[in-house]
């Protein structure tokens, strides 16, 4: 099905950054990448930028009792969230700490109800400015005559450029995925009942598409490229293959016995973590249960 200009650029420059993020690996801790692949797999987890989200002004009940939805002018229907940037500000107010937390198209409002909840003591020992990764619930409400909308954090775990850069390409690819299907209801082609809810809620044309792909475009150009893997690092990789293949059980290997094998070769516990990482990252292995890891 044929994209109209805006989408066809959007979708161009963000295959062409991705091209460089699956040609090169960037630096995670192990505990960061687990914590994103848990994150990432939540039923109803959205990913959606704050330039879309914080112009939300459609909620919707749920069903028999069940949790609303916070609806974007993108066609994000948010629950529950994943999400990544800088987290730039912290102030507290009674017994409320509000959170700022930026990427590239604007910044969401962070609220944590209780200075006592573990979220909130996670959030105060992180210095400011810091990257981040969040997962958390959508809340809209009305206040003074307008709408106000945040964010309710349940976990909050430092990150790095890189991983938030990963955030941005797969959110700008959710949202043009999106904007895509919302086309598709400006044009009459579909029967979607989300896409059509909010093309008339929030009144959507050509131009207005236009102008969030426009948005999306410029995020996925903060996007830097990473660095080249050094033929050390794609040992270090092999080495770890090696090690898993030959120990691997049905619980999968303990990461402290990799850490083990690794170091009689001469191998840093950091590279150690790094290379399992990236395998765990590219689906070479995964985490069948904490402080193990076992061949896909």
């Amino acid at each position: 099905m044929p994209h109209d200009t805006y989408l066809k650029t959007g979708y161009q420059t963000l295959y062409n950054r991705q091209a460089l993020h699956h040609l090169f690996a960037a630096d995670y801790t192990l505990n960061i990448s687990l914590f994103q692949i848990e994150i990432t797999r939540m039923e109803g987890a959205a990913r959606v930028f704050a330039g879309d989200y914080t112009m939300a002004t459609l909620s919707v009940a749920g069903d028999d009792g069940s949790p609303g939805w916070v609806v974007t002018p993108s066609g994000a229907w948010c629950r529950s969230l994943y999400l990544a940037g800088a987290l730039t500000e912290i102030t507290g107010d009674s017994d409320m700490l509000h959170g700022r937390l930026a990427d590239p198209t604007g910044a969401f409002d962070v609220v944590v109800g209780g200075r006592g909840a573990p979220v909130a003591g996670m959030i105060r020992k992180i210095p400011i400015p810091s990257f981040v990764m969040l997962s958390g619930t959508a809340q809209l409400y009305h206040r003074n005559g307008g709408v106000v909308v945040s964010v309710r954090p349940d976990h909050v775990l430092v990150a790095d450029r890189g991983i938030r850069d990963q955030w941005v390409l797969a959110t700008a690819e959710s949202t043009l995925c999106r904007l895509e299907r919302l086309l598709e209801a400006i044009d009459g082609r579909s029967s979607d009942e989300r896409a059509l809810t909010v093309m008339r809620h929030y009144g959507l044309s050509r131009a207005g598409l236009r102008e969030k792909a426009a948005m999306v475009e410029s995020a996925i150009h903060s996007v830097r490229p990473p660095a080249p893997v050094s033929e050390e690092r794609t040992g270090v990789r092999e080495i770890i293959m090696e090690i898993l293949h030959a120990e691997n059980g049905p619980r999968g290997v303990p990461v402290q016995h990799v850490i083990d094998c690794a170091a009689v070769k001469g191998l840093a516990q950091e590279l150690v973590l790094a290379a399992i990482e990236e395998l765990v990252r590219d689906d070479d292995c995964y985490q069948p249960q904490k402080g193990y890891v076992k061949l896909l």
